[in-house]
């Protein structure tokens, strides 16, 4: 079973001075935090979680995605 590592993971700051972490294959895969450090933390949690009912429904965890950001700066 994958583990989170096997995932490309996005941290940006949100509107209400926290931060935000997502994994952007897995549908709800997202988690909020002060700190960047706690949103990560955070999002090992959930992904757990996601990872358990894929388990439970015996499904395989989707794959990962290629994110490109075409106008960084």
């Amino acid at each position: 079973m994958r583990s989170l590592k096997n995932y490309t993971i996005v941290l940006r700051p949100d509107d209400n001075e926290t931060f935000v972490a997502y994994v952007p294959a897995i549908a709800g895969c997202h988690a909020w935090g002060k700190t960047i450090e706690e949103a990560q933390a955070e999002l090992i949690q959930v992904f757990e979680m996601i990872r358990e009912e894929y388990q439970a429904a015996d499904q395989k965890l989707p794959n990962d995605v290629e994110i490109a950001v075409p106008n960084a700066r």
